[in-house]
């Protein structure tokens, strides 16, 4: 099983830490993790443009079973990644720290919110 990775992107990958947390607590659940911030973006080999980095993220959500969204920092990004996991009907998990603003929107097609002071807290909610 994949479970793809949605977090905001930042170029000095401060939430590396996060997103190897994350990762870690889904490989625990079986899953094989997928994350273009962490796999694409941070690796600096190449450079996409939006469209092909676009394009690129949606043939990865494709292969997922589940897309989990970390939404302590809001992104456009994250909520297209949301609405077309959403659209294919791939499940959407929602996490936050706790807090944060979770949109009504990503609510709406979240089957699940958790909300967590550290990473390892969703473990007991996924």
């Amino acid at each position: 099983m994949k479970a793809y990775i949605g977090i905001k992107y930042y170029e000095d990958y401060r939430n590396k830490i996060v997103i190897d947390e994350l990762s870690s607590v889904l490989q625990k659940r079986g899953y094989e993790t997928i994350c273009i911030v962490r796999d694409i973006q941070n690796k600096g080999q190449e450079k996409y443009s939006s469209y092909e980095l676009m394009k690129l993220t949606f043939e990865k959500i494709d292969i997922c079973n589940l897309v989990v969204i970390d939404l302590t920092e809001k992104g456009v990004g994250l909520g297209i990644e949301a609405g077309y996991a959403y659209a294919k009907g791939i499940p959407i998990i929602t996490i936050a720290k706790s807090g944060s603003d979770i949109s009504e929107t990503l609510e709406g097609i979240s089957q699940k919110i958790i909300f967590y002071n550290n990473i390892e807290d969703i473990e007991t909610f996924l």
